[in-house]
């Protein structure tokens, strides 16, 4: 699934235990409710991973989507996962807190900046 604007896109890959999502671009207040649409229309899953590395900005609004969807995702018996910040949405995540609550880990795989490239 991909919802796409001028400058926001969201990818999202279904695994038998997993759901990943790749939002690409800012998400602020003019991108955050497709962000939102995407974290919903993902299914139920163990674990849903927000991969974050092309996400240059992460307003107060894409804050408040991600704590909302860490409780949507918990009441249904599963995780939700950030990885791979960029290190301006990493300064965010700990300045909100939201490190405490959501966890961030790293992949480990080599970072493309090309694929950072809304469609």
């Amino acid at each position: 699934m991909t919802d796409s604007g001028d400058r926001f896109s969201v990818a999202m890959e279904v695994l038998d235990h997993a759901v990943e999502l790749r939002p690409v671009g800012e998400i602020d207040i003019a991108t955050v409710s497709a962000f939102r649409a995407a974290l919903w229309a993902a299914p139920a899953r163990p674990v849903v991973r927000v991969d974050l590395s092309c996400v240059p900005l992460l307003s107060a609004a894409g804050v408040r989507t991600l704590a909302a969807a860490h409780l949507r995702v918990r009441a249904r018996g599963g995780e939700l996962v950030l990885l791979d910040p960029a290190p301006v949405v990493a300064r965010v995540l700990r300045v909100t807190g939201l490190h405490r609550v959501v966890p961030v880990r790293e992949s480990g795989r080599a970072r493309e900046l090309l694929t950072c490239v809304a469609a």
